[in-house]
């Protein structure tokens, strides 16, 4: 899971509160990781594996570059899923490993490299999968309230990857200074790791509710805006868009509400003279509560995340190399032609054909709509009966 108390564990020298919520049934502790890891590795990726789709004709459609953030969303998750199995199996099959990380054994360098080198994979690939999250967020708005077709993927992939490499290398080199096995004591010294850590958590859970509620007001704008009309089929994709944008946070909120509020507990421990103290139970309770909920909903954010983004794919994969290889998503989008298809937001997560349509409506001697209704448009299969 993606807590820095798992990067302050590497450290021999770690404080009250770390070491008493992570001795607490280790072992128990990290099978729940492997097991919950594993089943989000092989969900999501079952739900990301191509699947039967019924031939369509025309060109093939070209992943808008919303789809492309919540392809990439996934593989982070996913990533970071894998890491935390290794992670919790080498622990399961090596309980002494743990032991080993301590002030008086410093010769033996290995168990320390390898709890920073699992600590940062996680926290890294978890990390990204914020920053990709919040990108989404800022994607939507600016299609849709710019109009705009084209969104700027390379530079979306230079905003997170660097920033993410920035905020854990700088966190890390902070936490473990002067070196791995002598880390320096305070809170101080382990407040930049924590803030790095949490920075993107919070600022998906403040500021994409806030971006999400714009983008459907500017999608409503734009629906009654292009003819004047807000009729039943306008009204049920702002709805399904609604209700997309509303099932990506609520995802994220019961994956990482758990771990602000354990990190909440355990600075509250920290302060206190004796962490053990009897009074302090209900708070050591609680911290031991949402330790175990973290280890459980952590890594089972990859599998909701896909559930959110595009439902559930089904089993019935197709491994044929001669087939379109498509994501398990591409249902969300029909042609021009096509039928209703209930996926919510779908109109927001394909941007082809824009053009065309565009040419089309000239060459017609009509006029042509703007980029985002264009957008709305296509796949949200609105078709009216004849």
């Amino acid at each position: 899971m993606a807590s820095p108390r798992l990067e302050t564990f590497c450290c021999p020298n770690r404080d009250p509160a770390t070491e008493f919520i992570t001795s607490f049934q280790p072992q128990l502790f990290s099978g729940i990781c492997s097991c919950s890891a594993a089943l989000s590795l092989a969900f999501t990726g079952l739900q990301l594996l191509p699947k039967h789709r019924p031939f369509r004709h025309g060109p093939p459609h070209k992943p808008a570059s919303s789809l492309r953030i919540l392809f990439i969303i996934s593989v982070c998750d996913l990533l970071a899923c894998a890491g935390m199995v290794v992670r919790s199996s080498v622990w399961l099959g090596f309980p002494d490993l743990i032991s080993r990380i301590s002030a008086g054994n410093s010769t033996d360098v290995w168990p320390q490299v390898f709890c920073v080198g699992g600590a940062m994979w996680i926290q890294l690939f978890f990390s990204a999968s914020f920053w990709w999250t919040f990108c989404y967020a800022v994607d939507v708005f600016l299609v849709v309230k710019r109009s705009a077709g084209i969104s700027t993927i390379v530079l979306y992939h230079m905003i997170t990857w660097g920033l993410t490499l920035l905020l854990c290398v700088e966190g890390l080199a902070m936490l473990y200074y002067p070196s791995i096995s002598s880390c320096e004591n305070g809170l101080q010294h382990a407040i930049p790791h924590y803030v790095t850590t949490y920075a993107p958590m919070l600022l998906v859970l403040l500021v994409n509710p806030v971006l999400f509620t714009r983008t459907v007001s500017a999608v409503t704008s734009l629906l009654k805006g292009q003819q004047g009309i807000y009729t039943e089929n306008e009204r049920r994709l702002g709805s399904e868009i609604k209700i997309r944008f509303f099932k990506i946070m609520l995802v994220f909120v019961i994956c990482w509400l758990p771990n602000i509020i354990n990190e909440s507990l355990l600075f509250y421990l920290e302060m206190q003279d004796d962490v053990k103290a009897g009074d302090l139970k209900n708070i050591r309770n609680a911290a031991l509560i949402t330790w175990f909920i973290m280890g459980i909903l952590n890594p089972m954010q990859g599998f909701l995340n896909t559930l959110a983004f595009h439902g559930w794919t089904g089993l019935n994969v197709d491994f044929s190399r001669q087939r379109r290889r498509e994501l398990p998503w591409d249902s969300a989008s029909t042609s021009l032609a096509g039928g209703f298809t209930p996926v919510a937001g779908s109109a927001l997560l394909y941007q082809s054909h824009v053009q065309e349509i565009k040419k089309n409506l000239s060459a017609n001697g009509q006029q042509q709509p703007s980029d985002a209704i264009s957008v709305l448009s296509e796949g949200n299969g609105l078709q009216q009966e004849h």
